[in-house]
């Protein structure tokens, strides 16, 4: 890959993809391929991407300086500190080092080299057995991942039943959204599972409706500074 490459690098504009829609491009690593969501550099970049491993495959052993997150989609991904069943949502802080690997394959949403140097605290959560709290309504559901202690950046689950929605949001400090299952809707069009969505600083969310319930991943706050 080209060491300045550029994929979906403006963030001052919103961008949605459905995800499922895209081909699986393969990495320089066997049995490692990946839809690449947004990026600026080479195979050291600041990254957005599903990443897919067939089963039995693995990464070399890597350092990851400004950090990695990831959600477990599917299948099971470890390395040399434990098992991550699919749900389970990861922070590698930045100076982490480790050497992935799955069994079964696995699917991931992973974002690369997006966190502060300040950032120490390595997180696991499994969300299937975590407590979730009420959310903006009796219909929602939401899960806290992540809050920096600045307040900056905030990472949920979230559940909504049928019927349910998502009030309009302003988005000061920009957010991602990306739909596990079900579907969402706007006044504009309509999202299904493995829709990846990114709204830029000051941009104003529609109300999202979700009429069959949906799961979503959601992270705000994060992009004022990208």
């Amino acid at each position: 890959m080209k060491a300045d490459a550029r994929i979906n690098a403006d963030f001052s504009r919103r961008v949605v993809i459905a995800t499922d829609r895209m081909f699986w491009m393969p990495s320089p690593q066997m049995g490692v391929e990946r839809r690449m969501l947004d990026r600026i550099g080479g195979e050291v970049a600041r990254a957005t991407s599903l990443v897919r491993y067939a089963p039995d495959s693995r990464f070399p052993t890597h350092d990851h300086d400004l950090g990695e997150e990831f959600l477990v989609l599917a299948g099971i991904f470890s390395d040399e500190h434990g098992d991550y069943p699919a749900g389970t949502y990861v922070r590698n802080p930045p100076g982490s080092r480790h050497a992935p690997y799955t069994a079964p394959g696995c699917t991931i949403l992973v974002k690369l080299r997006q966190m502060p140097a300040t950032e120490h605290r390595r997180v696991v959560i499994d969300t299937r057995t975590a407590r979730w709290q009420r959310g903006d309504s009796d219909a929602h559901r939401r899960l806290v991942l992540y809050l920096a202690s600045n307040g900056t950046e905030l990472v949920t689950m979230e559940r909504l039943l049928a019927g349910a929605a998502l009030p309009a949001d302003d988005c000061p400090g920009g957010g991602e959204l990306f739909i596990l299952s079900g579907s969402l809707a706007d006044r504009e069009s309509a999202y299904g599972a493995g829709t990846w969505i990114r709204c830029p600083a000051g941009y104003r969310r529609a109300a999202l409706t979700a009429d069959g319930g949906a799961t979503i991943w959601v992270k705000r706050g994060h992009l004022s500074a990208a």
